[in-house]
């Protein structure tokens, strides 16, 4: 068995494209233990998400964590599940869908967008080998994280990179890195705030509230921590906030390390004691797509911890999702990112008699005796 993939059939004339992954992390495929188990047993075991020496986190991922976690998990998946499915999968498949017929009017030249998940389905290899049997030659991965952070988006750049250590006919690759401070990213993030505010009023205080790592990651040099500060600072001032009138802080912390502070259970339960902060509302802008972590951990949870220390009015409000602004603004860092990429001058006829000339080379070359 060879140790390379097998390269698609190729033909001499057929015409290049250009391929965009669009990957987010993943979810369970429906919300029960056995499934939870699969997903979280993948999730886990990534280095990039779990950095304790193998064995040891091996032991304690599938004797403890394993055994427990994946009943409690399913449990909160069933409040937050739809009929279509998990929340986070339906929104990241119409934000696919909605991309791939902006791009493909946009531009004459052909280009092709596949979704893809680092822990689940669909799988990197399956979106890599769509694109690859319709002849990308030119593959853009564009992880829908805006911050940089190892556990995220280089996760996602190694499960490309994984496959090309396996292919004999690499294709050209560009990754997108970051887009926290786009200034397409920072209006859609507006025009999502301030449509909310339209319909629900404004809050006495806006917390902005990011996923949170451990500082131990800060302090070894993960950017994550000053580009979420960005991106709120940025998006207070789209909105012309005072400093009094927004609260950036962390979620989701796990054990007892020292994770990125402020937390925000500490924030939200100190708002509630506070007479002056009866109403607040809280983004996640680190979210494309909202997922357990956002309808379940600060929709519901969050809610009742302000309620019981207090406070009055608590709305989250949704994620990009498949808001048109969202989808204008992926192609906007799309653009950016293609810029060199795109033939001005292409069209159909022109490509098709290039098609033509290498096809009649190649069968000219073939008919030449030795």
């Amino acid at each position: 068995m060879s140790y390379f993939r097998s390269e698609p059939s190729y033909k001499h004339g057929d015409t290049p494209k250009i391929g965009i992954i669009i990957s987010n992390l993943g979810t369970p495929e429906s919300p029960t233990p056995r499934a939870l188990r699969r997903y979280l047993g993948q999730f886990l075991m990534d280095r990039r998400v779990v950095e304790i020496p193998r064995f040891i986190w091996w032991l304690i991922l599938h004797f403890i964590i394993l055994v427990f976690r994946p009943s409690a998990s399913a449990k909160k998946y069933k409040q937050i599940w739809t009929n279509k499915g998990s929340p986070l999968m339906v929104n990241a498949k119409e934000q696919t869908r909605l991309l791939r017929i902006l791009i493909q009017k946009k531009y004459l030249e052909p280009i092709e967008v596949e979704l893809a998940m680092s822990y689940g389905q669909p799988s990197f290899d399956k979106a890599y080998d769509k694109l690859r049997s319709k002849n990308c030659t030119k593959i853009l991965l564009f992880p829908l994280y805006p911050q940089y952070a190892a556990s995220s988006t280089a996760s996602s750049m190694d499960s490309l990179w994984r496959i090309l250590l396996k292919s004999r006919n690499v294709p050209e690759i560009r990754t997108i890195r970051n887009y926290h401070d786009q200034p397409p990213y920072i209006t859609a993030l507006k025009k999502s705030v301030q449509d909310f505010w339209a319909k629900n009023g404004k809050p006495n205080k806006l917390v902005i509230s990011f996923h949170g790592v451990p500082k131990k990651s800060l302090m070894q040099g993960d950017p994550y921590h000053c580009e979420c500060l960005k991106t709120g600072r940025l998006l207070a001032e789209s909105l012309k906030l005072k400093e009094d009138e927004y609260q950036i802080c962390f979620q989701s912390r796990f054990g007892k390390a020292e994770w990125l502070k402020p937390y925000f259970t500490d924030i939200i339960s100190a708002l509630g004691q506070e007479q002056k902060n009866k109403k607040i509302h809280v983004v996640c802008p680190g979210f494309s797509s909202d997922c357990l972590e956002t309808l379940e951990e600060i929709n519901i949870e969050g809610k009742n911890i302000f309620m019981e220390h207090g406070g009055q009015e608590y709305d989250y409000i949704p994620a990009l999702n498949a808001n048109a602004e969202w989808i204008n603004a992926m192609s906007e860092i799309i653009d950016t990112n293609i810029h060199g990429w795109i033939d001005q001058k292409w069209s159909s006829t022109k490509q098709k008699k290039d098609s033509n000339k290498t096809k009649q080379e190649f069968n000219r070359v073939r008919k030449i005796k030795l």
